[in-house]
């Protein structure tokens, strides 16, 4: 059988929808360095990230801002960010122009959107950086009208339903025919709850598979051998050392198998 023991159990290696997972630094690395924070963001991708990972918030005067809890304080007291102009933003939060002036565009973009409607918005900014960077641009909700909405605002894009099994009242094989149905290129759940069949299922619709809170090696393993295709970790230097451990090219003899 093709596979290897984690934990006591043996697990056939399942290929991925793309040349190569995604590995995305969790807000930029938020074990190596401040978080949603430029330095993050670099660093994240020194140690070997293919990807970065952020929330988006749009201001009142119209900047998409990279930020976890969308508020900033001043005193004793929090004023959302969409209440406020980028002017009056802290420095440590980064418009998203200033990450791809900064980081460049040569590696993919994945932002949760955080507001209702704001997606034509953050496309509209990363679009004269080009169509190499739209297509990079992995765009995250909850909601699948949502992202109806914004693929009508953009063919290159990319967008992902984030979500969990147990809010799929439709079952997730209903849920990948939607997904496909309505171009949405994705979906992204908790790593608890996948395991090789549902990826294989959403593979079958030829939607891609992304897990998140991915911290440790027992975990980034498993989900590299499943075939999922972006894993999102704070510990970028685990994550990517576990893929050099368990990443087979396609095409690639997998010499582990065939000492099995």
């Amino acid at each position: 059988m093709a596979g290897e023991r984690h934990d006591g159990v043996v697990q056939q290696r399942l290929p991925s929808l793309l040349e190569a997972p995604i590995l995305f630094a969790h807000r930029g690395g938020k074990a190596h360095a401040p978080e949603n924070t430029l330095d993050a963001f670099r660093l994240g991708l020194r140690l070997g990230a293919t990807g970065l990972e952020s929330d988006a918030w749009l201001t009142n005067d119209g900047v998409a801002v990279l930020d976890h809890d969308g508020v900033v304080r001043r005193g004793v007291r929090r004023h959302p960010i969409a209440n406020c102009s980028f002017a009056d933003l802290p420095e440590h939060i980064p418009s998203l122009a200033q990450l791809l002036d900064e980081c460049g565009t040569d590696h993919h973009l994945s932002l949760d959107l955080k507001q209702q409607g704001i997606g034509p918005a953050v496309i509209d900014m990363v679009r004269p950086f080009g169509v190499d960077a739209l297509s990079r641009l992995w765009l995250c909700h909850r909601d699948v009208e949502e992202l109806v909405t914004v693929r009508a605002h953009d063919e290159h894009v990319r967008l992902v339903n984030s979500t969990r099994l147990n809010w799929m009242k439709e079952g997730p094989e209903r849920r990948a025919a939607i997904l496909a149905a309505s171009r949405v290129d994705g979906i992204n759940l908790h790593h608890t709850e996948w395991n090789g069949g549902l990826s294989a299922l959403f593979h079958r619709f030829e939607r891609v598979c992304f897990g998140w809170d991915m911290q440790f090696d027992h975990v980034l393993r498993p989900a590299i051998r499943m075939g999922l295709d972006g894993l999102y970790s704070d510990h970028v230097d685990v994550m990517v050392d576990a893929f050099a451990t368990e990443y087979v090219p396609p095409g690639a003899i997998d010499i582990r198998r065939d000492l099995m």
